[in-house]
């Protein structure tokens, strides 16, 4: 149970550092860096488990693999669905000859509503988590101090 916790909370971090690093990425990469020297850049920048993960790509690409290889390795390791789309997006992007630094971009954009989408479906379940002091300690509470006004004059009026 332990480990399932500790995969867990790794794969929440990478989903988290993902608009960070596809940022970094587009930075660096609009700023003439080519896309290997830009991925080193951001995992000597970056922290946490994906900037760890970019690095060890960067070394991978560094020691004769291919970027895109060493790149989709980084995403079957990570094993987050929003990492495989962003590899994806910049393998088809570094294939196709596509500015990389606008499809990071979007990559980065789609990384923030996803992040955003799931904070609003996360707040949906503690909504109803939130309702149950007010129903049953608030609620009472109000009723009581509502009637005891109402109880203490007929309690006058009835001796």
């Amino acid at each position: 149970r332990l480990l399932s916790a500790a995969v867990r909370r790794r794969r929440e971090a990478i989903t988290g550092g993902l608009p960070v690093v596809a940022d970094l990425l587009a930075l660096a990469v609009g700023s003439g860096e080519s896309p290997a020297a830009a991925l080193a850049r951001v995992a000597r920048t970056a922290h946490g488990p994906l900037a760890d993960e970019c690095g060890r790509a960067c070394r991978d690409a560094a020691s004769g693999t291919g970027l895109v290889e060493s790149l989709e390795a980084m995403s079957r390791r990570v094993d987050v669905p929003a990492v495989r789309r962003f590899v994806d997006g910049v393998a088809i992007a570094v294939q196709r000859g596509t500015p990389l630094a606008d499809v990071l971009r979007a990559q980065a954009g789609d990384a923030r509503a996803e992040q955003h989408r799931d904070l609003l479906e996360v707040a949906g379940r503690k909504e109803l988590l939130m309702l149950v002091p007010v129903v049953f300690l608030v609620l009472p509470t109000v009723v009581l101090v509502a009637l005891f006004p109402a109880m203490t004059s007929l309690a006058v009026l009835g001796s």
